[in-house]
């Protein structure tokens, strides 16, 4: 099935009326987003920032036990409630350039804390006294690209 005909029937189902609805849906559902955005922004700034080196009397390990779950809450918030608002207006979202910009900073994002993940979760306890420049360069990364979302998501309205 190709995305347009995808988008048309979820524009097309319950799940949009409801959202499109005469209720507060929309309105709750976007104040659901916007916990689930400082959740996950306010926790991946937090161990980015941390990963960077502030903070250094604060155990890493202990900071990413703590954080970690926090975000992942964020962004099932985020996916949960991005969803419904997408279901909403899917066909001018869909063609929105900063929603589809919003999307690929997303993905970029994810591949980037599954493979930092992968690459570093080992040695974090050794990150203050012996920190991997890649590992580094990947948190800043990591905050330009949820920065980036944050960003996107916001310019939605203007484009």
């Amino acid at each position: 099935m190709d995305a347009s005909r995808w988008i048309a029937i979820l524009e097309s189902s319950a799940l949009a009326e409801w959202m499109r609805g005469p209720g507060m849906a929309y309105a709750a559902v976007n104040l659901v987003h916007l916990l689930g955005l400082t959740l996950l922004l306010g926790s991946m700034l937090l161990l980015d920032l941390r990963l960077l080196g502030l903070g250094r009397k604060l155990s890493l390990p202990e900071v990413s036990r703590l954080l970690t779950p926090v975000a992942l809450i964020g962004l099932l918030l985020q996916a949960g409630s991005g969803f419904a608002l997408l279901a909403a207006d899917a066909g001018p979202l869909f063609l929105n350039t900063a929603f589809r910009l919003k999307l690929a900073l997303i993905a970029a994002a994810l591949v980037n804390a599954v493979l930092f993940r992968w690459l570093w979760s080992g040695a974090l306890t050794d990150w203050d006294r012996a920190a991997p420049v890649a590992g580094r360069l990947q948190a800043a990364l990591s905050m330009l690209l949820w920065l980036g979302v944050a960003a996107a998501g916001r310019l939605i309205a203007y484009t």
